[in-house]
């Protein structure tokens, strides 16, 4: 229930380590912990990879999640998901995330093509299974993080670096 073969990943997909991290585009924490995670992926681009799943808590949620699907199609995922977690603070809690769309055609999305897109019914399928699966795991809000199956007990910046440190060392131990 962690890992579904729709989640996006970020970094390699074969990386050896897997965090997990339950997300809302438009959770301001999320948007916090983002630099952090990104620090962590480049630290150990072989090892470590980001699987996001996404969890609707606020308004604007939901049209920026089938926006970063859209995004997906035209193989502009981090680019859009990076340009709207910039702009958040214009667009959090929006219904019609309006700064989130300007964000995301400066990065380069095909607006038009994504409008039509983020309503195919894989897309809703996707967003359905992850709540799901929220509601399975029991998450309760966002950021939520796991490292190699494990939930981080404590939500800050070093214990998820702690934890990845911990996971690649022993990886490269066991090789």
């Amino acid at each position: 229930m962690l890992v579904r073969f729709h989640s996006p990943v970020i970094g390699r997909f074969d990386a050896p380590i897997t965090i997990v991290e339950f997300f809302d585009p438009s959770c301001e924490g999320c948007r916090a912990f983002y630099p952090h995670v990104k620090k962590l992926l480049k630290k150990h681009p072989d090892d470590v990879r980001l699987v996001l799943r996404y969890v609707l808590l606020h308004k604007g949620s939901e049209p920026v999640v089938r926006m970063l699907e859209a995004a997906r199609k035209q193989e502009l995922f981090l680019p859009v998901l990076e340009a709207v977690l910039n702009a958040q603070p214009e667009w959090h809690d929006d219904p019609n995330v309006a700064a989130a769309w300007s964000a995301a055609a400066r990065a380069g999305l095909n607006e038009a093509k994504a409008r039509v897109d983020m309503q195919d019914g894989a897309v809703s399928a996707i967003i359905e299974a992850d709540a799901k699966d929220v509601n399975a795991v029991g998450i309760k809000g966002t950021p939520t993080f796991f490292v190699e199956g494990s939930r981080l007990d404590k939500l800050t910046p070093q214990e998820l670096s702690n934890a990845v440190g911990e996971a690649v060392g022993r990886h490269k131990r066991q090789q």
